[in-house]
């Protein structure tokens, strides 16, 4: 409130000389509203006409009101007004006017006012600033002076208690509290400040507590006329006065959603841009207004090349950065082509062009590490360690590049977890990208900006999380790669991210300057290298992970399996105890993979099983029941299945019966090795023969193959009973393989079929518990195949005890089979199919004379 009427400013110094300066704050203010007058009123003491200042005088403009509709007027000499809330309604002469008797008419001033307390005085220029707080009602009995100012006796108006017993106050609360958080919801639609809302909202929760000082707040905040507001200020009676206030409440929200509907209409025919700019220019006003405007730290373009100088950029990126920063600088924030700039130059600033991690290059340390995370996997372990090694020896010439290293290798071998454990004995930052269904060539070179919402590929988002220009990232699933199509070939965008040649030089085609890969170590993974085109094979140093063992499966769940699952279970190391024997079980009887993970799923159970058990008798000893048996930590091998169920694997060479045109396979594909079975059958017919179980081109041909070979030498191994006869002159053959939901295909199969041809031709029996592995020629040579260790661990889990393989694999068994597995399978190595033919029926397959040298040597 400002006090700047000429005839008002004397007056009020006046008065404060007459008091001292340390009573001020004590002071009892009233207001007492003043009616209109349309027309001149005449002062008692003088005939001069006097024009009445009021709110509704629209040509007074110029002339601030004492206040917005009210008469100011303050203690005088006599006793100051006690404490309204403690008053006892005695009546106090305590008032004066501040204005001029002469220049208001006694008639025409309120007889229902408000008493104030003094807050806040300032000197203004050429008058006053006074803030006050409101205390209770006045009621002006009668003026006792009027000059040189009034003077009256005044009686405090306080609010009643609120009587709970009262059911209809009681009401008119309740509807009051509705109508008012209505209000303020409406409020919160129209965004006012935090705060506001904030302390309004504590003050309407007290609203059945003191109702009448919030009907006071809540029309001090609406938008009602003067006659309104003195119509509430006349209310003493509370219910009166709530009754009252819930009409104009009601009025005004009627009002503020008709608002909120014509704001929201109007916004949303807005268009992005307009309403861009709008909200620009209010915050850059709010800002100004609030003096929290700094050029320094405000001034965007200071800020973006700040960032930019700090990163310490490359030549031609520099170039490139400056080329578009004086472009952004012409621009409009408004303009869609600003947005696009910045966010490229935030890219540049972000990227860790110059910025390396340190490399723990303590060769016996990351030994220990890698142990200590995988058990085996020797051939990985040797090659990051042969990596720090040289890394070390190159330090001091600082161009050292990463290998790009493949490991191909089943599910569940822990490719993915080694690349993690690389990356901590290096100390340096992990990224994995998973490229599983990636089938568009932009996810890894990046969009161009021409595009809407532009962004860079996986490797330049890898680099900015890492923050470094040297961490390990890991390529997991690179042969699930999509094909090429119309999004082009993702697998070709890995030419050059994955050549060591090329990579120090790669461009994304977001950034569209060159970035350096070449310090990254990068780690692929892979399930089979047959899906990988050879171009990009050929970039990658390819390391197998072959399956586990069993003894290297029960090493690892004793290690790291069973103490994790124990951990995340909530138990205590000591709280579950799984024997060897009944982990053996577990792995052997319930789980066939080549890794561990349902080996992992399998404790799993096992572990919370006990955990069961634990809680149970825990619950019993805290209820304070008596416990039969005490909780026993140790998994037994009868517990195995009392827990898991009946063993879900048997084995499946133990299991068949030798017969007459059965024998066993062996085969490998991503996931492993494995045993397969071949079935020969023979029926009446015209020599056809027929295929079935999901068979690929190339093992139809090599059972073609097997078939003519076996026609031609029907003689010499004593099929027929002379040269000229065929084997096959009055029947047709079909060749099965068992699992027919499996596709299969390769020539490793074509020894397996010849003998199993010969065994249903001559009704002899190769044992159940021997296998075979091997390509054939129709010249009777066996040639060499691959997945010789997942085959033969494969074989050894199934129960088999002799493999028949070509003699060119022996080096295979040899370097990479575990010795655990040799010791248990006897090997026999055949480079003709004769060889193979005497050692798979143990000598009693019945040949012509001279027929043994005749068959070799025609092989």
């Amino acid at each position: 409130m400002q006090i700047t009427r000429r005839d008002s400013i004397p007056l009020f110094e006046q008065i404060l000389r007459t008091f001292d300066s340390r009573e001020l704050s004590k002071c009892i203010i009233g207001t007492f509203p003043v009616r209109a007058s349309p027309t001149s009123i005449t002062s008692p003491s003088t005939s001069a006409p006097i024009q009445e200042s009021s709110a509704d005088n629209k040509s007074d403009t110029k002339k601030p009101s004492v206040l917005p509709h009210g008469e100011l007027i303050i203690p005088g000499p006599s006793p100051l007004l006690p404490n309204p809330r403690s008053s006892n309604g005695k009546e106090e002469r305590a008032l004066v006017s501040l204005r001029a008797s002469s220049s208001v008419n006694p008639a025409h001033i309120h007889s229902t006012g408000c008493a104030a307390r003094l807050v806040r005085l300032e000197r203004a220029v050429g008058g006053f600033t006074v803030v006050l707080e409101g205390l209770v009602r006045l009621r002006l009995n009668k003026f006792t002076s009027q000059s040189p100012y009034f003077e009256a006796d005044v009686t405090p108006l306080p609010d009643k208690a609120v009587n709970k017993a009262d059911q209809e106050l009681q009401d008119q609360i309740v509807a009051l509290r509705s109508t008012s958080k209505e209000f303020v919801s409406l409020l919160q639609s129209l965004k006012l400040p935090a705060p506001v809302l904030t302390q309004l909202q504590k003050f309407l929760d007290n609203v059945a507590v003191m109702p009448g000082q919030v009907v006071d707040l809540l029309m001090s905040t609406i938008e009602s006329s003067l006659d309104e507001k003195i119509m509430i200020l006349e209310a003493v009676d509370l219910k009166d006065r709530i009754s009252k206030a819930i009409e104009l409440l009601t009025r005004q929200i009627h009002v503020l959603k008709i608002s909120q509907k014509v704001h929201d209409n109007v916004e949303g025919k807005l268009n992005k841009k307009q309403r861009e700019f709008y909200l620009r220019q209010q915050m850059a006003a709010i800002k100004e207004e609030l003096g929290e405007k700094d050029a320094g730290e405000d001034d965007e373009m200071t800020q973006i090349e700040s960032r930019l100088a700090a990163v310490n950029l490359p030549a031609d990126v520099q170039k490139a950065a400056d080329r578009e920063l004086k472009r952004l600088k012409k621009m409009q924030p408004s303009s869609s082509e600003y947005s696009v700039i910045r966010n490229y130059l935030d890219w540049l600033a972000d990227l860790p062009w110059a910025k390396s991690s340190e490399d723990i290059l303590d060769v016996e340390k990351a030994r220990k590490q890698l142990n200590d995370d995988h058990h085996g996997l020797e051939k990985v372990k040797r090659r990051i360690l042969e990596y720090l090694a040289v890394t070390k020896l190159q330090q001091l010439k600082g161009d050292v590049r990463g290998p790009i290293l493949c490991l191909v290798g089943p599910p569940g071998v822990g490719k993915t977890s080694l690349g993690r454990s690389i990356a901590s004995a290096m100390g340096r930052k992990f990224h994995r990208i998973s490229l599983g269904g990636v089938w568009d060539e932009s996810e890894i070179r990046g969009h161009r900006r021409t595009y809407v919402g532009a962004l860079p590929g996986l490797i330049i988002h890898g680099l900015k999380k890492c923050e470094v220009n040297n961490p390990v990232f890991l390529l997991d699933e690179i042969d699930k790669v999509g094909s090429r199509g119309h999004h082009g070939d993702p697998s070709a965008a890995f030419l050059e991210v994955l050549d060591p040649e090329q990579n120090s030089t790669f461009t994304d085609h977001y950034l569209n300057v060159p970035f350096d890969l070449s310090k990254i170590l990068f780690i692929a993974t892979a399930n089979s290298l047959d899906t990988i085109p050879a171009p990009l094979l050929d970039r990658m140093e390819t390391i197998t992970i072959p399956g586990y063992t069993y003894a290297e499966k029960l090493a690892i769940a004793t290690n790291h399996l069973l103490p994790k699952q124990i951990r995340l279970h909530g138990l205590g190391e000591t709280d579950v105890q799984v024997t060897q024997d009944a982990l053996l079980k577990v792995a052997t009887g319930y789980t066939r993979e080549s890794g561990v993970r349902h080996l992992e799923r399998e404790i799993g159970s096992l572990v919370r099983a006990k955990a069961v058990e634990y809680a149970e008798i825990q619950e019993k000893k805290e209820a304070g029941h008596s416990v039969l048996t005490e909780y026993q930590p140790l998994v037994s091998l009868d517990d195995v299945e009392e827990i898991l169920g009946q063993e879900k694997f048997v084995n499946e060479v133990t299991e068949r019966v030798a017969v007459p045109g059965v024998v066993t396979g062996m085969a490998y594909n991503g996931v492993g090795g494995g045993i397969l079975f071949i079935e020969v059958s023979q029926m009446p017919g015209k020599g056809n023969l027929q295929l079935t179980g999901s068979l690929g081109d190339v093992i139809k041909e090599s059972a073609q193959i097997a078939l003519s070979w076996v026609k031609s030498h029907g003689y010499e191994i004593g099929l027929t009973n002379s040269p000229g006869q065929n084997v096959m002159e009055k029947a047709d053959v079909h060749i099965h393989m068992p699992s027919g939901g499996t596709p299969k295909d390769g020539p490793s199969a074509g020894i397996a079929m010849v003998c199993a041809l010969v065994s249903m031709f001559s009704n002899r029996t190769v044992p159940s518990t021997t296998a075979m592995t091997g390509e054939f020629t129709l010249r009777g040579l066996v040639m060499p195949v691959g997945g010789i260790k997942e085959k033969v661990i494969a074989a050894h889990r199934a129960g088999v005890r002799k493999i028949i393989m070509p003699l060119r694999n022996q080096k295979d068994v040899t370097s990479d089979v575990p010795v655990n597995v040799r010791e248990d399978i006897e090997f026999f190595y055949a480079s003709t199919i004769g060889e193979v033919l005497r050692e798979a029926f143990e000598g009693r397959l019945m040949v012509r004379s001279s027929a043994s040298t005749v068959v070799d040597s025609r092989m």
